[in-house]
């Protein structure tokens, strides 16, 4: 490879990682909606035009943060309960909720961008798509080695003939996406989880628990212990 030009590559792949530093910056301060490129080049010293070879819109730089943002939660996420013994399923999934607490509580201008409220006039590309389904997989991998395990908690309730045909046609869509087969029951019982997670997660950042339930730490644990209850996902033996 030529020299010059890995030299440049190089220094592309820095000022890009300035830019969404600065950006982000910019996010926790002025929130997504008024996130400008040109307010993001006055800071870093450079023109405007310069900044356009790199992001051409505004919708082009919010896209890579929320890239960025969904792979970084996903790569926590993914990442926990690793070194928890294959038998220890409950141990996964509590470990992998946790994970994406503690992503969110230190990164959480970034959580707000990918689950808060949408930007106005911002529709996300479909290149967003595989990005966004980390955590979601995540979880429902680690249900689907429960039952791959014969682990799952017998729900007879749960029947596909007991459950709602949209509902049952619908799992069939996650499991289409995600690549995770599950039984339809399993598969809508780890996405009302995955809700709940998400739910749980805003609520303690945004405010929703002050004065009540802050610090959260007691009833998220709790909670996740309940979710793993509702999935079936057993204690270690």
């Amino acid at each position: 490879m030529n020299a010059s030009r890995t030299a440049r590559d190089r220094a592309r792949a820095e000022l890009t990682r300035e830019i969404k530093e600065e950006a982000r910056r910019q996010l926790a301060v002025e929130g997504a909606q008024r996130l400008s490129l040109r307010a993001v080049a006055r800071e870093l010293g450079m023109v405007s035009s310069a900044l356009y070879r790199y992001f051409p819109s505004r919708d082009d730089l919010l896209t890579q943060l929320i890239i960025d943002a969904y792979d970084g939660i996903g790569a926590a996420v993914e990442a926990a309960g690793a070194d928890l013994p294959a038998i220890d399923v409950r141990g996964r999934w509590c470990a992998k909720c946790t994970a994406a607490r503690t992503w969110a509580q230190e990164h959480r201008h970034e959580y707000a961008l990918i689950y808060g409220t949408p930007v106005p006039g911002y529709q996300a590309p479909q290149d967003t798509v595989g990005h966004a389904s980390r955590v979601p997989v995540a979880l429902l991998t680690t249900v689907r080695e429960a039952h791959d395990l014969g682990l799952l908690v017998d729900r007879t309730t749960d029947r596909p003939d007991s459950m709602a045909p949209e509902l049952v046609a619908q799992a069939g869509l996650v499991a289409e996406a995600t690549g995770v087969d599950l039984p339809p029951a399993a598969t809508v019982r780890t996405v009302v989880a995955w809700s709940q997670l998400s739910g749980m997660i805003g609520f303690e950042l945004f405010g929703t628990f002050v004065g009540t339930f802050d610090p959260a730490d007691a009833l998220f644990t709790e909670a996740v212990a309940r979710m793993a209850d509702f999935l079936g996902l057993p204690h270690e033996r």
